[in-house]
């Protein structure tokens, strides 16, 4: 599977010829499934849609959408189980306690994808080490903030991946590592 990173709460994630577009900023964006966390990202993507909470499946791969506020907005937070590993993206969350019955069903996270800048750096580093990813990705970021957020992990990264190519077996022995992609 590869993960790039595309700006904003924007990436896109693929395995052979199949590809996820999550929050595309910009309607040309070809996939075969695309997820909006929220209004601000209606109008963008191709593909089989998913723009909101409920259960999906579509071409093997499954899709849970569950409901939560940001700030006046309504967010989707979505898991999603491709390639054998459990994706989160939490989409331009602004609180970092997420309700009860929504934090029960984030469980056995691999990949989890946060916001940097919709929280605070504190406040999203330790909702991601609450819900025990293996791998976190941090999204919607400026330089500070970021800096900020990796120094809460207790890391530093020299230089930002160009794409995260990955397996369910490289996850193993992984704890809420924190892996930073470059925009492309």
């Amino acid at each position: 599977m590869i993960v790039t990173y595309q700006g904003g709460e924007a990436f896109k994630i693929s395995q052979g010829e199949l590809s996820i577009s999550v929050n595309p900023t910009n309607s040309r964006s070809a996939s075969d499934i695309t997820l909006i966390s929220s209004s601000e990202f209606a109008g963008g993507g191709k593909g089989f849609i998913v723009n909101g909470p409920g259960e999906y499946e579509v071409k093997d791969i499954g899709i849970k959408g569950f409901l939560s506020k940001s700030g006046e907005r309504i967010n989707t937070i979505y898991m999603v189980s491709f390639e054998g590993m459990n994706m989160c993206f939490l989409g331009p969350l602004t609180q970092a306690e997420l309700p009860k019955e929504t934090k029960e069903h984030l469980e056995d996270i691999d990949i989890l994808f946060v916001p940097v800048d919709t929280l605070t750096p504190e406040g999203a580093y330790k909702l991601a080490v609450s819900l025990e990813p293996s791998i976190s990705i941090p999204m919607h970021y400026d330089k500070e903030s970021l800096k900020k957020f990796l120094k809460e992990g207790g890391s530093e990264v020299a230089s930002p991946l160009e794409k995260l190519v990955i397996k369910k077996k490289d996850l193993e022995g992984k704890e809420g590592e924190i892996i930073v992609l470059k925009e492309e």
